[in-house]
């Protein structure tokens, strides 16, 4: 079987970031600033989000994970040296450790002015920082085939990028608390299971028809066919703290993605699990990130999350090589080596009770492995 292709299985990678005070170390609007003169730079790669004290960034279409991890590196590194020049200092986190949603502000942009109409409460009160990765897919019926099966992986990926202990200056006790911000949106979590692509269609059309979206960009799953994009968006992940945590996580979703194309292509298929059972796994990682125990379905019983990750390593290692992936997958065993970015956090809070010098730590740590 030597003779799959995986050209197919491209990258993008969305992350969204902080603006923060350099003296209160709050979150802080930057009006947009950041954005334009980012776009003098960078051009689409940068944009505004809902909240003004957050920036988006993309790559480009990436043929490989290095591509990709040259393209983050560079955008954080320009977000970063913009940032200074304006003022302000970034940070990658799910959420910030104390800021208030109450008082940041909205971007006036018309569609998210709809987006908190409609929302009200839930919207203004989203102030979450997540990472979006994209793989190219061949065909749209084997996205949704990928989509499919790739579900039963999204805890054990989404506990390696835990990193959003704290809200509101509280410790909420779990490793990420950004999904339980973000539940209060519809159309969110594990989706459930479709069996062909029209099938996923006609749930899309009959949402638009009946006036609940106007498109598919208002499905917020965990995991998604993207819908103008050709390709399958892992949307489950915190941001993580560091470019090489980033880089580690996208690899590890090209190589899943590939892995079930390649059973596929074998006639193989991996067993579906039913959305009610995946988000078992998925409120356990929330709560413990990786250092909890997660269902194994195919025997029925709990193991350490630890195990189980690096059990999905050995599952996806046939195709890393071919992928180029295996470097970049070295960045997954170091953070179940030094902990995820919620894990580090919370170390920083342990030795003196201080939520200022977390957000200092996650400031330092944005360009750290750069």
């Amino acid at each position: 079987m030597g003779n799959i292709s995986y050209k197919h299985f491209t990258i993008g990678v969305e992350e969204e970031y902080m603006v923060t005070d350099p003296e209160s170390r709050e979150l802080r609007s930057h009006e947009q600033r950041i954005v334009i003169e980012g776009e003098k730079i960078i051009k689409d790669k940068v944009k505004a989000e809902m909240h003004q004290a957050v920036v988006e960034v993309g790559t480009d279409i990436c043929q490989d994970i290095t591509e990709a991890e040259q393209d983050v590196r560079a955008l954080r590194q320009t977000i970063s040296t913009i940032a200074d020049g304006l003022g302000f200092r970034m940070g990658a986190a799910g959420t910030h450790p104390f800021s208030h949603w109450q008082s940041q502000l909205i971007n006036e942009h018309a569609r998210y002015q709809e987006i908190v109409n409609e929302m009200q409460e839930a919207a203004r009160s989203n102030l979450i920082f997540g990472l979006h990765v994209h793989v190219g897919m061949p065909s749209r019926e084997m996205a949704i085939h990928i989509a499919n099966s790739a579900r039963y992986f999204l805890p054990h990926v989404y506990a390696l990028s835990t990193n959003s202990p704290f809200w509101e200056g509280r410790l909420t006790g779990f490793k990420s608390f950004r999904t339980k911000v973000f539940d209060k949106f519809p159309r969110t979590g594990i989706p459930d299971y479709f069996d062909s692509y029209s099938a996923y269609e006609n749930y899309v059309n009959l949402l638009i028809k009946t006036k609940c979206i106007d498109n598919a960009k208002k499905i917020w799953w965990d995991l998604r066919v993207h819908p103008f994009f050709g390709t399958v968006e892992f949307r489950i992940c915190d941001v993580p703290m560091t470019v090489d945590e980033t880089i580690g996580i996208a690899a590890l979703f090209q190589c899943i993605c590939a892995k079930l194309y390649k059973l596929r292509m074998q006639n193989l298929n991996f067993i579906i699990y039913p959305r009610a059972l995946v988000n078992e796994n998925k409120w356990r990682s929330s709560r413990y990130g990786i250092d909890g125990r997660l269902i194994d379905f195919g025997i029925e019983e709990e193991k350490d999350t630890r195990v189980l990750i690096l059990e999905l390593l050995d599952f996806v290692d046939d195709v890393v090589d071919e992928l180029g992936c295996r470097k970049a997958l070295g960045n997954v065993l170091k953070i179940l080596e030094k902990g995820t970015g919620a894990d580090r956090q919370l170390a920083i809070y342990e030795k003196n009770r201080d939520l200022v010098s977390v957000t200092d730590y996650i400031r330092d740590s944005f360009l750290s492995d750069l």
